[in-house]
Parts: C-alpha cells; sequence; structure tokens
C-alpha cells in the first residue's frame, strides 16, 4: 500500500507495446512498483488514463528468444487465473478505453534489446526473488552489455529454447512483427501524449548536453592558526563609524551596505564548499559497517571543513538573487563530488546547495537563510538551516545544524572573529547523536581558550564518547568505555597535503550568472587594493539587482529558481536530485552538463524518480509541519517539471527532474495536516479522561448507595482529605524550620 501510494516509489517507468487480444499491439505507459505494474494510456498518471493494474506477486515472467527486432516477455499467472488488480491506485473500478487485454496474461515487448533487459532486472528488482524469473541460457541471446556474469538459473527453472516458444506460438508474434512499420506504428487505440505537439520545454530537453569543461584550482589562502583578528587602517576606521551610524543593537544588518576592505573576494556561495575539501571521509563512512564509527567519520568530515580562513577577518560577498556556484573535487579513486548552489531568495537571503557523489554513496541538500544581528561592540552571524545527509546504500539519514560566527571589537578593541553555538549531529536511523559546542573566548581567558570545541557522541542517552579540543588546531576523542582516547582531527601539513583538488569552470566559459564572473571587477579591484573601483563595481551589480527586482514586483512575476524548488515541507531540493545507490553493472561515472549532475550508463535506461521524499519517510512529519518558514519562501514554486528522455542523450544517464507529482505531495501535506488535527483531538480526548480518573481517586467511598453532599469541596474532594493535607503541610514545615535552626 505504502509503495502503491507514494509517488515517488517507481522501480521503473516507460512505454512498452501490449498484445491485446485483437492481435494487435498498443503502446502504453508503464510504471513498475514493488509488487505492481501500473499501465496507463499516457505518461499523465492520473485516473481518467489509468489502464489496469497487475498483481506480480500471482505472474511469473519469462523472455522470448527473440528472432526479430526488439524484445519480448510474457507476464502469465501459471494457474491462468486473473493477473489484474480489481481496483486502481485511487480506487479506479473502470479503467480507460483501450483495446481488450487477456486475463490471464500480458505479453510485452520492448524498443530494444537492452531496454528489454533493463525490464527483465527491474522485474527481478521490484520483486526480489529470482525464482520467479525464467531466464533463457540460450548462447543465441546477447548478454554481453554486463560486465558481470548473467545471474545462475536453478535446475528448477531451467527450460529449453521450446519451452519458451510454447508460451508465445499460439499468439503468431512473428507475424505481427513482420507487419508492422519499421519504427513500430501501433495499431489500436494510441496513449493521449502522441497525439499533442510536443511542447517547446520539451523539445529543449531532447537536445543532446555537453558535458561541461572544468580545470583545477589550486590557489587556496590559508589564515594563521588561533584568533582571526583583523587590524584596520585609521582610514577605515571612519567607515567603521558610518556604518555605526546607520544601525541600532539588535537590527538586521542583511540590508547595510559595507564597505569593501573587509570583503573577502569571493561570493558566499563559494564559501559554503569549504567544508568538501575532505568528502573522502564521508566515502570511508558509506563503506564502514559499524554505525558508531560511521558516526565518528561523519563528525570527523563536518569538523574538517573550519580550520581553511582568511587572513585577517574577512567577510565573502553577500550573493546576488539568481547567482549560481558549481565546482567539483577528484576523489583518488577517480569518483568525483559535485557541489551546485543558488541563491533562491534575497529578501530574507537564502542559499541552497546540494552535493552528490553517488559513486561512492553520499548526497547533502541544504539551504541556508543568513541573519546577522549588530550588539553595539560586536556583531554575530546566524545561519539558519538544517543539511541533510544521505548515505545512499544504507539509507540512513544524517541532519546537521551550523555554529554562529561571532565578531568584536567594532567599537574598541581588536577587531575578531569566532565560532560559538550548540550544534547536533543525528542519525534517527540508526539513533547515535553527536552534540558539539563551540565556545567563544572568555572575558579572562588565554589563548588556550581561543577556537574551542567540546561535544559527546551518544546512542540514545547513553554517553559513549567526548570530544575535546581546537578546531583550527586538534581534536581528540576519548572512548569512555575503554578509556582510550585517539586523535579524532589534526590540522597540520599532511592533513592540508590530503585536501582533494577542486575543480571550477573556466572564468571564459562561466554564465553571466556564476559567482566569479559575476564578481570579477570586483574582485580584481580589491586585489589591485583598489578599493575606490571595488566599491564602484559593487554599487553597479547592487543597483542591477535593485532594478530586476523593481521590474518584477511591476509586472507580478516572482522570481523563480532555475536549480531548486520547494517541496511540500518548505525545504528547497535540487530539481535533477538522483539518490539512486550506485549500479556497478550498469553505471559508469557521474558529470556535470548545464548544471545537471548526470550519470553515465553502460545500457540507456530509463529514468528514475527517486525523490528525497521517499528517503525522508524515516523522519518524523510533525517536525516539519510545525517549522516555521521565511515569510517569501512559503509559496510552492510552480514550475512544472517534465522528465528527461534518457534516449535523446548522447551520454544516456539515470537522473531526472523532479517533482514530477506535485499535485500527490499536496495531497500528502494535506493528509498529514489532518493527522495532526486529529492526534490533536484524541491528545484532548485523553486530558480530559485523566482529569476524570483524578477526580474519581480523590473522591470518598460510597456507602449505602448515598453521600452527604455537604462534606464535599468542588471537584469531588472530601473535607477530612483537606484537613489531613493542611496537617500534614503543617508538621512538615515545623520540621523544615527546627532543621534550619538546628544546622545553624
Amino acid at each position: 500500500m505504502n509503495s502503491l501510494q507514494d509517488p515517488a516509489v517507481i522501480v521503473l517507468a516507460d512505454w512498452l507495446k501490449v498484445r491485446g487480444t485483437l492481435k494487435s499491439w498498443t503502446k502504453l505507459w508503464c510504471v513498475l512498483k514493488p509488487g505492481l505494474l501500473l499501465i496507463y494510456k499516457s505518461q499523465k498518471t492520473k485516473s481518467s488514463h489509468w489502464v489496469g493494474t497487475v498483481m506480480l506477486t500471482s505472474c511469473q515472467v519469462i523472455e522470448r528468444p527473440s528472432k526479430k527486432d526488439g524484445f519480448c516477455f510474457k507476464l502469465f499467472h501459471p494457474l491462468d487465473q486473473p493477473i489484474w488488480a480489481p481496483r486502481g491506485p485511487d480506487k479506479e473500478t473502470i479503467g480507460a478505453v483501450v483495446q481488450p487485454l487477456p486475463t490471464a496474461y500480458l505479453i510485452f515487448r520492448a524498443p530494444s534489446q537492452a531496454a528489454g533487459k533493463c525490464w527483465m532486472d527491474a522485474l527481478e528488482l521490484s520483486l526480489r526473488c529470482s525464482a520467479l524469473l525464467l531466464r533463457s541460457n540460450s548462447t543465441n541471446t546477447p548478454s554481453s552489455n554486463y560486465a558481470e556474469e548473467p545471474l545462475p538459473v536453478s535446475d528448477e527453472t531451467q527450460w529449453s529454447e521450446a519451452d519458451y516458444e510454447k508460451h508465445f506460438n499460439d499468439h503468431d508474434l512473428d507475424a505481427d512483427s513482420q507487419n508492422e512499420a519499421p519504427n513500430a506504428a501501433m495499431s489500436g487505440l494510441e496513449s493521449d501524449s502522441e497525439s499533442e505537439p510536443a511542447h517547446e520545454d520539451d523539445v529543449a530537453e531532447q537536445i543532446p548536453c555537453e558535458e561541461t569543461t572544468y580545470v583545477p584550482f589550486q590557489e587556496e589562502e590559508f589564515g594563521e592558526q588561533g584568533e582571526q583578528v583583523e587590524e584596520l587602517a585609521e582610514e577605515n576606521k571612519s567607515l567603521i563609524w558610518c556604518i555605526v551610524k546607520q544601525v541600532r543593537p539588535g537590527m538586521d544588518l542583511s540590508k547595510v551596505v559595507l564597505p569593501t576592505f573587509i570583503l573577502e573576494p569571493r561570493s558566499f556561495l563559494d564559501k559554503l564548499s569549504d567544508s568538501y575539501y575532505h568528502a573522502d571521509l564521508l566515502s570511508r563512512a558509506v563503506h564502514e559497517d559499524d554505525a558508531y564509527t560511521r558516526m565518528k567519520f561523519v563528525v570527523q568530515w563536518y569538523l574538517s571543513g573550519f580550520y581553511k580562513k582568511p587572513k585577517g577577518l574577512k567577510k565573502p560577498y553577500n550573493p546576488i538573487l539568481g547567482e549560481t556556484f558549481r565546482c567539483y573535487w577528484q576523489h583518488p579513486n577517480g569518483s568525483r563530488t559535485f557541489y551546485i548552489a543558488e541563491q533562491v531568495s534575497h529578501h530574507p537571503p537564502v542559499s541552497a546547495f546540494y552535493v552528490t557523489n553517488r559513486e561512492d554513496g553520499f548526497s547533502i541538500s541544504c539551504s541556508i537563510l543568513a541573519k546577522s544581528k549588530f550588539y553595539g561592540n560586536s556583531t554575530s552571524a546566524v545561519l539558519e538551516g538544517m543539511a541533510t545527509m544521505t548515505l545512499l546504500p544504507r539509507g540512513e539519514i544524517y541532519t546537521a545544524t551550523t555554529p554562529y560566527a561571532h565578531c568584536k571589537g567594532i567599537l574598541m578593541g581588536t577587531l575578531s572573529m569566532e565560532l560559538g553555538g550548540k550544534i547536533n549531529i543525528e542519525c534517527e536511523n540508526t539513533g547515535y547523536k553527536t552534540e558539539l559546542e563551540f565556545k567563544l573566548k572568555p572575558f579572562l581567558g588565554g589563548s588556550d581558550t581561543i577556537n574551542v570545541v567540546v561535544g559527546k557522541i551518544k546512542l540514545g542517552k547513553e554517553t559513549l564518547a567526548t570530544i575535546n579540543g581546537h578546531w583550527d588546531k586538534e581534536l581528540r576523542l576519548k572512548d569512555l568505555k575503554t578509556g582510550e582516547e585517539s586523535v579524532l582531527l589534526k590540522v597540520d601539513a599532511e592533513m592540508r597535503s590530503k585536501r582533494l583538488i577542486r575543480h571550477v569552470v573556466p572564468l571564459e566559459k562561466q554564465l553571466p550568472t556564476e559567482s566569479q564572473r559575476l564578481w570579477s571587477l570586483v574582485s580584481d579591484a580589491i586585489a589591485r587594493e583598489d578599493q575606490v573601483a571595488a566599491t564602484e563595481q559593487k554599487t553597479v551589480l547592487e543597483e542591477n539587482q535593485r532594478a530586476a527586482a523593481k521590474s518584477r514586483l511591476q509586472n507580478d512575476q516572482p522570481h523563480v529558481p532555475a536549480l531548486f524548488e520547494l517541496n511540500a515541507y518548505g525545504e528547497w531540493i535540487y530539481k535533477y536530485a538522483d539518490l539512486r545507490p550506485w549500479d556497478v553493472r550498469n553505471d559508469l561515472r557521474q558529470y556535470e552538463c548545464d548544471y545537471k549532475v548526470l550519470t553515465e550508463t553502460r545500457n540507456k535506461t530509463v529514468p528514475i524518480v527517486l525523490g528525497t521524499e521517499l528517503l525522508r519517510s524515516n523522519i518524523d512529519p510533525g517536525v516539519h509541519s510545525t517549522r516555521r518558514l521565511p515569510s517569501d519562501t512559503t509559496k510552492v514554486s510552480k514550475t512544472k517539471n517534465k522528465p528527461v528522455d534518457s534516449d535523446s542523450s548522447p551520454s544516456p544517464h539515470g537522473a531526472v527532474k523532479r517533482g514530477s507529482n506535485t499535485s500527490a505531495i499536496r495531497q500528502l501535506a494535506l493528509a498529514i495536516d489532518q493527522m495532526n488535527a486529529t492526534l490533536a483531538n484524541h491528545s484532548k480526548q485523553l486530558n480530559d479522561i485523566t482529569n476524570r480518573l483524578e477526580r474519581i481517586q480523590f473522591a470518598p467511598n460510597l456507602r449505602n448507595g448515598s453521600i452527604n453532599s455537604n462534606d464535599l469541596i468542588g471537584g469531588g474532594v472530601s473535607i477530612s482529605t483537606v484537613v489531613k493535607s493542611l496537617l500534614y503541610a503543617l508538621i512538615g514545615l515545623t520540621f523544615s524550620v527546627i532543621l534550619r535552626w538546628f544546622f545553624k
């Protein structure tokens, strides 16, 4: 029932020809789910297009040793009983009008041998039972598409070619294939989607996608260990006073224009990628069988993203609305970790990013709302948001928050910055949780109290290990069961040498909205230490952004992000996310094209939608339903997402555009709200029952079926009970006074 109702649970979906009782073929859209095969007239999987549902648990599957082009396989009931479900996914009883289909079997024809093999593997995957698949051992059937050997066939299910042909001879498939047109034109009723003209978006998606060119980028700058400070020149101190005059304590600084001398010459979207120079630690976590060890690797990776800091006290650029950034890191094993980021909102400023490495088995999705507060001599930059990391082969989801940056010494003292706050790294699948606290330097503290981190790893309420040290020097982990201490993280030359090399798109090939190209004139001026030119170029960008916002407001055209969209929980999700585990038999490598992270495969596979909602089903929906969202990020994008046809791409892939069924997601969100309302009503009733039980408990015993109402006080409590309570209270008060006098 869960796979039937969840639109994200799809094993395979593609067009297949289905043999009807009139000995003609009909092209139908087939959606394979665990234990079910849904058949529709078109890709619009709605009630009016539903043809029927095949119950796979009562079927057997055989493939025909094909003698013609194409690939045929048969679903049949071994006892010649109906294979159809009595109702559809939305309780339909009457299917769409197509030519009559058999009751006890169905014969399908795939467009190619590779597609047919893919369907056979998908059927095996959906049933998880190879005994239901009766494979041919004929050497004439090509099997070179797979690097591994074919699955073994038991003696009980080893059929000869004659046994296979008996299932197909009665249907005279060869005669049909001779009469068919070369392009497999269908007789009978066609689907609605075939008669509709192609949309412009569909045509655009069918254009072959060329892989993006990247070059290594190794120009990294590291600040010194310890406190991060900045000595201001005399001419810059007057600019600081000008900023101070514009603000007041408690004010949000997101709308305040900052001078260029305190800017780091790169965008905030670029800054967020600093956490992935040691992404190989996540690759090691995926392959660990022990959940505790996996959590340690995740914590080690998390803490490795902080020690890179600029020289002095610098702040990255505030991204322009619609600004994007992309890069990847090359791993020693040849895999790549891709990073895609976009500024999806400006007021409030929200940055969304997506990280993926399917080959090594992890992906990360996050959206961050940047806030800043001014407190007089100090200010804090708070990053609200939760990163969600998925270990794809294990289906484990880790969530993590971010510490805030605290800057002090704005008016007096030395200008310095440090990290502070409590964060949690949690995996609800395993029950492990890490609590970390970034401590600010105390007023009378020395150098040893700078950049201190303490924490603990817990399983439920039990603390397994403690963490202590400095996030820019060394962190040690102590196992409380064994008492052993080990180095969790040590920032030295050896660790810096293990940083993965980041690859970026050359500046001349970047789009106008990409961070490096967008801010190139400002960065060049900062590099020349020409603050006047940097301020002028920065002002030009800000004025262009204001003009674009004014134009959208006048035309009533809200900004629609190009790469991310809001899901039912109000979270920004990458449109082309692919959360399938890596298939070593078919997947070759990941590559990026037009900000789409795709997968090159050995065989042309049908796109498989496996959205984040499927893996998020382990998280309590009540957490999402009560989360407060930013004011202008609660509007769900109405952009229609169309799946990408893998056959039209020169390099086949399995990643698709997500969110193809927004109506189903909205219905799911509505159902969750109704469930929460029902639970609240039940809780209210339980509280009422509890109050009544308490009244019954304190009510006096009934004797002879009657009781004097004068002996009761409101609420059903007798007068004698009240007198006893007052007496006991008086005795206790007297006793406490005597004890106090005695211990003086």
